[in-house]
């Protein structure tokens, strides 16, 4: 992102309510939030091009104990789908198989990996093109880092660094917390921690994300501007949170 917002780190600890937890006490932490099965669904838009949308997420536990994360995003004649299988190993989540699928308006794409922790592999293909990768400590995809930063954000850590396979390579995502904010959505006022996502200074492409914090910091709003200038957001339409229904204020 472009000229990213900084504030100190005591700022941002009080902005989460954890300027005396130490990152050795945040990872306990961690290991200890639990994963909560959610089903949600947002509306979308896009700015530039008057076009309305809909997306929703889901977790699910499995029978042997495994979890699937689902999102899906479906706008005028495109379609995007991405799900993850992933599993909670000693409280550290660890990707078990990613799928990546984008069509319409001319721009399909498929992504497939499987990890592979016994043979140290990820393997798959992108955009038909093989993907070889040696897995390590807290890899994630592109799916189950989402579940890592709401899970960080919960036990008050500030430092969010994610190691994630993106196509055929391992790069590095970074965000930020930047404040408090009231967000309003058609269920309701949500106080909410405001996060972007760090890009490299020249970057014109940002993003901005809104977690309840009274409700497991679930997505509640997201809003990214594309390196040509086109605007999107989500906003939260419904959900739930094992079982119980989401409310506002």
């Amino acid at each position: 992102m472009s000229l990213r917002p900084t504030l100190p780190a005591l700022t941002a600890s009080l902005w989460l309510g954890a300027s005396l937890i130490q990152p050795a006490q945040a990872d306990e932490l961690i290991n200890a939030v639990p994963l909560k099965p959610f089903d949600a669904s947002y509306t979308a838009d896009m700015r530039r091009v008057p076009v309305n949308g809909e997306a929703t997420q889901q977790l699910e536990q499995n029978a042997d104990g495994s979890w699937t994360l689902t999102f899906y995003a479906g706008m005028f004649v495109a379609r995007l789908t991405e799900t993850s299988q992933l599993q909670l190993d000693n409280g550290q989540l660890k990707p078990l198989s990613y799928h990546y699928e984008r069509s319409g308006l001319g721009r399909n794409r498929e992504t497939r990996q499987t990890f592979d922790w016994d043979a140290g592999k990820v393997t798959g293909t992108h955009r038909d093109d093989p993907v070889d990768l040696a897995t390590e400590d807290g890899l994630l995809d592109k799916a189950s880092y989402q579940m890592a930063l709401r899970r960080d954000l919960q036990a008050g850590k500030e430092e969010l660094h994610y190691r994630v396979v993106d196509g055929r390579s391992i790069d590095e995502y970074e965000f930020e917390v930047v404040g408090s904010k009231q967000v309003e959505t058609a269920v309701g006022e949500f106080a909410a921690v405001e996060v972007v996502r760090v890009r490299d200074p020249d970057a014109s492409r940002q993003t901005t994300l809104w977690f309840a914090k009274d409700w497991d910091y679930l997505l509640v709003r997201l809003s990214q501007t594309e390196s040509d200038g086109q605007r999107y957001q989500i906003m939260l339409k419904e959900a739930t949170i094992d079982g119980e229904e989401v409310r506002g204020q």
